[in-house]
């Protein structure tokens, strides 16, 4: 287990070495980033080795409890951590003009529209409990891979569309992600109760509504973080426009 771990170790010492490389320049970057992608790291780590991931491939709890690591609690902290802003902070120029120009094509528009990304994040779970693919991914090596690396890119793509800490250039209103959020979190807990009722292709009633319960109360938790963040940004953001209204009186 040691040796799959080096690759989760190797980022979080990455990410600590942009952290210092960059302080001459810059100001200090904030502890609360670091230990948040650290933290985040930790949580995709335990859901794809180790203990949990062992007993997910018998237990569909413990599945579902690497499902809210991977595809909920990890995107979140890595999110909050703002890789993309320390990325390009420790870039040449000329190489973060480059990854800013991705940040503005046309197809991280439209990835990154939250519509896109709830439908990404939210209907590829439902192709997931509802179908057969929950029973072959766990019949094929390659397949259980691409589905794990989607649940925690849709999982990052989907959060990083509803909370800005990161550069992000095709920006939406509040009103529109908040809308799309609540429909999110309404097909989440749907497919919940929908798991509760119908359990996956070989997983026992029982096991299907104790893990359909942790992904109900388990995803609610988490998504709480998200809407008190949202809901932070807006109010820091009608603080600063009160603040500037005095200014541009007087002048």
């Amino acid at each position: 287990m040691f040796l799959w771990s080096i690759p989760f170790q190797l980022l979080i010492v990455l990410y600590l070495y942009a952290v210092v490389s960059t302080k001459k320049n810059y100001r200090a970057w904030p502890i609360y980033r670091i230990v948040s992608f650290s933290l985040g790291i930790i949580c995709i780590a335990t859901a794809l080795i180790g203990p949990i991931a062992m007993l997910s491939h018998t237990n569909f709890t413990a599945h579902m409890v690497g499902h809210l690591l991977l595809g909920m609690l990890g995107p979140l902290l890595i999110v909050i951590s703002a890789p993309i802003t320390l990325l390009l902070r420790i870039l040449k120029v000329n190489h973060a003009r480059k990854v800013s120009m991705v940040l503005r094509s046309r197809y991280v528009q439209i990835i990154s529209h939250p519509l896109v990304a709830s439908v990404l994040n939210i209907g590829g779970l439902w192709i997931l409990y509802t179908t057969d693919l929950f029973e072959a991914m766990h019949q094929s090596v390659l397949l259980y891979i691409l589905v794990h690396v989607h649940v925690f890119l849709a999982g990052y793509v989907f959060t990083a569309s509803m909370i800005y800490i990161d550069p992000t250039p095709h920006r939406t209103t509040f009103r529109f992600r908040t809308l799309v959020f609540i429909c999110a979190l309404a097909g989440h807990n749907i497919l919940s109760k929908w798991i509760y009722a119908n359990p996956p292709s070989g997983v026992s009633k029982a096991d299907a509504e104790l893990g359909a319960m942790t992904m109900y109360y388990g995803g609610d938790l988490i998504d709480v973080w998200i809407i008190i963040i949202m809901c932070y940004q807006v109010y820091k953001l009608r603080v600063l426009h009160l603040n500037e209204i005095p200014s541009l009186i007087n002048k």
